[in-house]
């Protein structure tokens, strides 16, 4: 959810937490890597328990700041679901465009959402890996389609050479943010309906200054970063 900063991030206006889902292997954690850091590894390993980095924004003249969680996408971490999405007000839903079981996994992981996480989280269905097209196995119109039966928003990516990976994230944070400001100038308590496909970012203003990124191991500091 949305969360009035107080003295505990001065300056802070918003802070919203982002949960990212998927299989494990399909690049997460590269994903999120690049978009806070603008780091790729060639050489990764497991992501260890729970984990977020965060990154801040500034959005209509307001300091955003999104802290976002990932794990290993593995069953033995189902244990930790309901504390993970807990306060969730996005997520990011990744699959690998070359793997058609992770994307066969997707619906799976959209019911989990939907079960644990607020009824009214938004979701961006992202198809990783659009470098190795020669290899796809998922075709773009399936995915588009799926997404737009689901109410989702989509991109394809690539952590590898960073394409649309900010498009993906910031598109995402950039709707939580036009949703929540809304609800705020609502009157009587209706709420003003909106277009989930709808990925334009026509009336927000986005800047992104450099910042240093926050990293947080929830099991151990030292593995903090670690690269699916």
């Amino acid at each position: 959810m949305a969360q009035w900063q107080g003295d505990a991030d001065e300056g802070i206006d918003y802070m919203f937490k982002i949960v990212m889902v998927g299989d494990s292997g399909v690049g997460k954690s590269q994903l999120l890597n690049r978009f806070v850091k603008n780091e790729f590894h060639m050489k990764s390993k497991p992501t260890i328990g729970v984990e977020f980095l965060t990154r801040t924004l500034v959005m209509d003249h307001k300091l955003v700041k999104a802290q976002i969680w990932y794990t290993a996408g593995q069953e033995r971490y189902q244990a930790i679901t309901t504390a993970y999405y807990r306060g969730a007000i996005g997520a990011l839903l990744a699959y690998d465009i070359t793997k058609q079981q992770t994307f066969d996994h997707v619906e799976k992981w959209l019911d989990e959402l939907r079960i644990h996480a607020d009824r009214n989280i938004l979701v961006m269905l992202v198809g990783n890996k659009s470098d190795l097209s020669s290899l796809r196995a998922v075709p773009v119109e399936v995915a588009r389609e799926f997404a737009q039966q689901e109410g989702l928003f989509f991109l394809e990516t690539s952590a590898l050479d960073s394409s649309n990976v900010e498009s993906a994230f910031v598109g995402l944070l950039s709707q939580v943010y036009r949703t929540v400001s809304r609800k705020q100038i609502i009157v009587d308590g209706h709420e003003a309906n909106w277009d989930k496909v709808n990925l334009g970012l026509e009336g927000t203003n986005i800047k992104m200054p450099f910042q240093e990124p926050e990293c947080h191991n929830a099991k151990k500091r030292s593995n903090c970063c670690s690269i699916l």
